[in-house]
């Protein structure tokens, strides 16, 4: 995928997920968000291979910032990142962990004839309850995801797909233009290849594509083969790959 394709991806997921704070270093997006944890939420996204000036003192500038708000500083590296910032990185002795890969897929090639015909929820509060349900995500959590969430701007769909009375399956889609973004898709661990993954991703894209957005993307941890193998058989495909580098302790 180009640079270019790369950088729309990157802006569209960063409204899809927005941090509370926002701090520019040059190309250097840096996103923090002390009410949650999420790594997408707090870390340095560089967005220009070629932004490497005075690159030594902003790495300082951005752990001290990082400690200010008593966090590991952690950098999001992803084709954009300089390669001369991986190398320097390399040398302080950062560490790479969870691994992502980014998908896409033309939405006008899914087959939707089996796809759910789901009305979003409206309510965030009840949303979140299913999703940290199906994730056995800490309580604690909740009202930091609700503040990430009433503040994504683009339209978004929340989807919940239950079993009984007890929520199987979730995921958030954001339609920003034509690009419509796959969020937080769940299914309880032991409800998992019964169809519910495959079920809710295809409502979400259903009113995704009903509403205008032709080009379908989503993130997913490279371990997780599972849900890449699902991902591939609804005709998305790997875009790019980004890798998270933490300091020493």
């Amino acid at each position: 995928m180009q640079l270019a394709q790369i950088r729309q991806i990157e802006a569209v997921g960063f409204r899809a997920w927005p941090a509370s704070s926002v701090h520019y270093d040059g190309s250097w997006a840096i996103r923090m968000t002390a009410s949650h944890p999420a790594k997408r939420l707090n870390s340095v996204n560089p967005l220009d291979p070629g932004d490497t000036d005075n690159m030594e003192q902003r790495v300082a500038n951005a752990i001290q910032r990082f400690r200010a708000y008593g966090s590991r500083p952690i950098f999001r590296h992803s084709p954009l990142a300089p390669k001369e910032l991986d190398d320097y990185l390399t040398e302080l002795g950062w560490s790479r962990f969870d691994e992502s890969v980014v998908m896409v897929a033309d939405l006008g090639t899914i087959d939707l004839s089996d796809a759910i015909e789901q009305i979003p929820l409206e309510d965030i509060d009840r949303y979140i309850d299913a999703a940290q349900q199906v994730q056995q995500e800490d309580p604690a959590l909740k009202p930091g995801l609700f503040e990430v969430i009433n503040a994504i701007r683009p339209s978004k769909g929340l989807f919940v797909v239950e079993e009984g009375n007890e929520p199987v399956s979730t995921a958030i889609c954001v339609q920003d233009g034509a690009l419509a973004g796959l969020l937080n898709i769940a299914t309880l661990s032991n409800r998992r290849r019964k169809g519910y993954g495959r079920m809710i991703v295809k409502s979400a894209i259903k009113w995704a594509f009903a509403r205008g957005a032709t080009r379908g993307w989503l993130q997913v941890e490279a371990g997780n083969l599972a849900a890449i193998k699902l991902y591939e058989t609804m005709d998305f495909t790997e875009a790019y790959r980004y890798v998270y580098r933490q300091a020493p302790k």
